[in-house]
């Protein structure tokens, strides 16, 4: 765990295994493939030609040489044809074979490209959704981090429909930071925050001992949480691989009452356990967080929230695509 979409160059990418979205020869040849074999020099070449090429949907392993990470997958995605020949069992069969490759050798950390979505010709919005699917479908079952490399903004696309629809509902809800409006908004925001602490205040000063006054404070995120993954029947795993959140940050979490998460990571876990919107808002300000029509983070989210869409990855895709941070993924 987790997933993360990133944008950078794969042959920059310090991790355990990069893979390469090669040809059938394993010999190089242009876009990610020509240039992971440029950077990690002729020694790659040589290892790969005693390799005997690789069959589409397979994948091959060898060392990384120049590169900065361990190792390099080679796999063959398929050509595009019109999504009638087998194209999307083998691209997906690309990240299964890819995967089990890397736990096999041990891998913590592997970096993906988009595979087949250049020059082979899979339209990059179904290629994106293959490649989700499947990986998560894999992190579901493995401690694994997996990153998915896009090189640049312009090759990477949601649906065209889901894009038009959010930027639509993003038109409707969005307030910008500087307006009237939203300096307004966040200021009835802060008179609601005030008027709470106010009152705390006042059962503070009616309390008597420190065991009256303790029993004032409302329960934090982390009880709070804990108490909303027992009551939804569900294991810790489920929920924390569902947020596409490291084990290691929900043993933080869990471990320390008074642990605040990240914003990002808050509401990965609202997503998680599938709260309504009023849901959501209460454990995201256990945490010191608020939803604001003054942030496009915020409007997106609440956007799948209102409709009922609780898969992080979709939600992540789509933060991406509007250049903004994800949900979960990163560690604290």
């Amino acid at each position: 765990m987790p997933l993360i979409i990133v944008r950078n160059d794969i042959t920059k990418m310090s991790v355990d295994a990069i893979v390469n979205a090669a040809n059938q020869s394993l010999l190089g040849g242009g876009g990610v493939d020509g240039c992971i074999h440029r950077v990690a020099g002729l020694e790659l070449l040589r290892e790969c030609q005693a390799l005997g090429g690789c069959q589409t949907g397979d994948a091959k392993i060898t060392g990384a040489y120049r590169l900065p990470c361990k190792y390099v997958i080679h796999t063959v995605g398929p050509i595009w044809n019109g999504g009638q020949c087998g194209e999307r069992e083998k691209l997906a069969s690309c990240y299964r074979t890819s995967l089990a490759l890397a736990k096999a050798n041990g891998c913590e950390t592997v970096a993906f490209p988009l595979i087949s979505s250049g020059i082979y010709g899979y339209p990059k919005d179904q290629a994106l959704r293959v490649a989700v699917d499947t990986i998560s479908e894999f992190l579901a079952e493995n401690d694994m981090t997996v990153y998915l490399v896009i090189f640049c903004r312009a090759a990477f696309e949601i649906g065209n429909e889901l894009f038009a629809d959010i930027a639509a509902y993003i038109d409707d809800h969005y307030v910008d930071e500087h307006t009237d409006l939203c300096r307004e908004q966040m200021r009835r925001i802060d008179i609601f925050e005030n008027h709470k602490l106010s009152a705390y205040a006042d059962a503070l000063k009616a309390a008597s001992g420190l065991d009256e006054i303790l029993s004032h404070l409302d329960a934090g995120f982390s009880e709070t949480l804990l108490k909303l993954i027992d009551r939804s029947g569900k294991k810790d795993a489920e929920i924390y691989k569902k947020a596409n959140v490291d084990r290691k940050l929900f043993s933080k979490i869990r471990n320390n009452p008074d642990y605040k998460p990240s914003k990002s990571t808050a509401l990965a876990f609202a997503i998680a356990l599938e709260l309504s919107l009023s849901e959501a808002r209460d454990l995201i300000a256990r945490a010191g967080y608020a939803l604001s029509p003054c942030s496009k983070f915020d409007v997106i989210v609440e956007y799948f929230i209102i409709r009922g869409d609780y898969d992080i990855f979709k939600i992540n895709e789509a933060l991406f695509a509007f250049d903004q941070s994800l949900l979960g993924a990163s560690l604290q």
